[in-house]
């Protein structure tokens, strides 16, 4: 084998070891065993207004649980989140954010003026949550649900902001997108669109 071709392939292998550790652009699907084995999601949630609710009584739709940052890379995803629950809401889907500050200090405000900044710089109109905290001794109940006690190949700690959760009506977890997959994304259309309530 010539150098140039042993060169190739440690190159192709240091690729696709660098994708599979980053894991930004991954996305994995429950399988329906899997499906059979977790309870549904029923939390307490805070709106980010101070309004009590519980997930259980989102039964029917179709949830997209983001956990969001006003200071990331990734913020301008708000644009593609309002474009998306717009789009689908009628239809029965949901996007839930929950704003956290874990990753390098990108949500530093308070829930008023992380409300604030949202409506004004995206104009969002789905429902926000109170800040929270997605990993570590801290981490909220939602989210140790998430990544710890759902579907085994969904598991996984949060690796940075803008981790997607496409949740079915019966309030199970069905897929997980890492932050770089668009909320628009085809490959998050496909998985969302069988979910929807006929």
């Amino acid at each position: 084998m010539s150098t140039l071709m042993r060169l190739g392939r440690n190159v192709s292998a240091l690729a696709l070891l660098l994708v599979s550790a980053c894991g930004l652009n991954k996305r994995q699907s429950a399988d329906s065993a899997q499906l059979q084995e977790t309870a549904p999601l029923n939390h307490a949630i805070v709106r980010i207004d101070g309004q009590a609710e519980s997930l259980a009584a989102y039964r029917g739709k179709v949830l997209l649980v983001v956990n969001t940052a006003s200071e990331c890379g990734f913020t301008k995803q708000y644009a593609g989140l309002e474009e998306l629950y717009r789009r689908y809401r009628d239809r029965g889907l949901v996007v839930m954010g929950f704003p956290c500050n874990d990753f390098m200090g990108q949500e530093p405000g308070s829930n008023e003026e992380i409300a604030q900044f949202c409506q004004s710089s995206f104009g969002v109109d789905f429902p926000m949550f109170q800040k929270l905290t997605v990993q570590g001794d801290s981490i909220h109940p939602l989210y140790k649900t998430l990544t710890s006690e759902g579907p085994q190949n969904l598991r996984g700690p949060i690796k940075w902001n803008f981790t997607k959760f496409l949740v079915d009506t019966e309030g199970r977890v069905r897929a997980r997108f890492e932050p770089r997959v668009d909320p628009l994304d085809a490959e998050l259309l496909a998985a969302m669109e069988p979910l929807l309530p006929r």
